[in-house]
């Protein structure tokens, strides 16, 4: 599954001429966007940020897709960590209730949760400004020793 939904696109990229340098920023901008707390805003705020910022749309979309899964583990981690940093009530649904009444009342489950939603984005922005550099410089390496192994097979397939 990695192979085939990261892998394969970034190494696709890699043959297209992407910049490794300007690959990291962008994976590492779709991983860390793509794990962000507002449920749902996930693929528009990339496809915003990557333009803004001038990076790879398709990477930063493949980032932000791979870490679907752990944007539903994140945000109550990011909820619970808004609530102890700005001092507010503990969110009034738990589990199973809050994921219930998201799925049958979505606006409003979003109009009660706002001010728990607010708290966990402002804690989640401190750390997607740690974040994105670190995984950038962390993925770069890994890139650059991918884009040369494409760059020989390619030359040797000519």
């Amino acid at each position: 599954m990695w192979q085939r939904w990261i892998v394969n696109p970034v190494k696709g990229l890699l043959r297209r001429g992407a910049d490794p340098e300007r690959l990291a920023w962008s994976l590492a901008l779709g991983v860390v966007v793509g794990v962000n707390p507002l449920l749902g805003s996930t693929t528009v705020a990339v496809l915003a940020l990557a333009a803004v910022f001038r990076l790879n749309l398709v990477a930063s979309q493949v980032g932000n897709h791979a870490v679907y899964p752990l944007e539903l583990l994140m945000f109550p981690v990011f909820i619970k960590l808004g609530a102890v940093v700005f001092r507010t009530e503990k969110l009034p649904l738990e589990g199973k209730a809050l994921w219930a009444a998201a799925k049958y009342h979505p606006w409003q489950t979003t109009r009660l949760l706002w001010s728990w939603e607010w708290h966990a984005l402002v804690v989640w922005a401190v750390v997607a400004v740690v974040a994105v550099p670190v995984l950038a410089m962390g993925m770069r390496p890994v890139l650059v020793k991918m884009a040369r192994r494409v760059g020989r097979k390619e030359a040797a397939s000519r």
